[in-house]
């Protein structure tokens, strides 16, 4: 069981609880039959199942920000987002166009949380991004990142993620490094090559402005005036997650991804990310973001499977 205290923030929590145009407590107990639910002045009280709470607390940030950016808010609208199905509530708000790529094409945040994503670097210097495979963690991520440089807010991209599959130790593996790590940073590579045309793109990482390398790469460096994302973050141990967090120099950005549903260490080793999230939540600066499947934006069936591993893990 896990208790949730959720304090009504950028929205006065009068227009939030406004029961004249629409009842927000009544569309939560609706949809969230099992959890207790108390409102409490600023806040909401929900005790319950801890993924639940979890769940909760994702729709709840949504409603806040659909709230925040639209005038014409009423029930149908509140239990679309409280229910996990307010993504056409997003084409109505066109997205947000983080920036245009390759042959000019917009580069979008197209989910709620993806936006949330975006949003939350505008006041925090450090981001964490959770949530399955498919809802665009790394993408938006990156997206944020080449736009930061284009903007000559920060001087240089640098991409890390643990080489877990070989134990961070690849010396038997065949050819120069490159081509050793090319197999874990691929997914990364085919996000930049949407973003920044290949000449350009092979010149920035000859030149070093754009840096892609395994997380031990970054043991005793101090990243100043960088963006800085790890990806696959559920995949570090407890001193790897440390090390890096504390790489963080003047003018930097950081953005940490992970699944904790697809954590690939040693039984019995902790994740580092699931660590992280809890020690790390109250800190000012860092914001952490959940995503769920609503907002898996590869094929449909991705949707699909998520949505059936979830259930088999609720009923054994």
């Amino acid at each position: 069981m896990k208790k949730l205290e959720y304090f009504i923030k950028d929205i006065h929590p009068v227009v939030f609880f406004d029961k004249k145009n629409y009842d927000v407590i009544k569309v939560i107990k609706n949809n969230f039959p099992k959890l207790k639910i108390i409102p409490k002045g600023d806040r909401i009280v929900a005790n319950g199942e801890d993924s639940l709470i979890i769940q909760l607390r994702i729709r709840l940030d949504s409603l806040i920000m659909v709230m925040k950016n639209n005038d014409s808010i009423n029930d149908k609208t509140i239990n679309a987002i409280i229910s996990g199905n307010g993504d056409e509530l997003i084409s109505s708000m066109h997205g947000k166009v983080i920036l245009y790529g390759v042959g000019k094409r917009k580069i979008k945040a197209h989910t709620i949380n993806q936006i949330k994503i975006v949003e939350a670097f505008e006041n925090n210097d450090m981001v964490f991004a959770i949530g399955p495979a498919g809802t665009g963690k790394t993408y938006t991520g990156i997206a944020v990142a080449v736009k930061a440089l284009k903007d000559k807010l920060v001087k240089k991209i640098i991409l890390t993620r643990p080489a877990v599959e070989a134990g961070e130790s690849l010396g038997f593996l065949p050819g120069d490094m490159k081509e050793k790590l090319d197999p874990y940073m691929q997914p990364l590579y085919d996000a930049l090559k949407d973003m920044i045309a290949v000449e350009k793109l092979d010149d920035y990482l000859k030149r070093g402005i754009i840096e892609i390398a395994p997380l031990a790469y970054m043991r005793g460096r101090t990243l100043d005036n960088a963006f800085v994302i790890l990806d696959e973050g559920q995949n570090t141990t407890h001193n790897q997650m440390k090390m890096f967090l504390t790489r963080m120099g003047n003018n930097a950005k950081f953005m940490i991804n992970g699944d904790p549903g697809q954590i690939d260490l040693p039984r019995r080793v902790i994740s580092g990310l699931k660590e992280a999230n809890l020690i790390l939540k109250n800190v000012e600066g860092i914001k952490i973001i959940y995503l769920d499947d609503s907002d898996v934006i590869r094929h449909q069936v991705v949707k699909r499977i998520i949505e059936a591993y979830k259930n088999s893990e609720h009923t054994n």
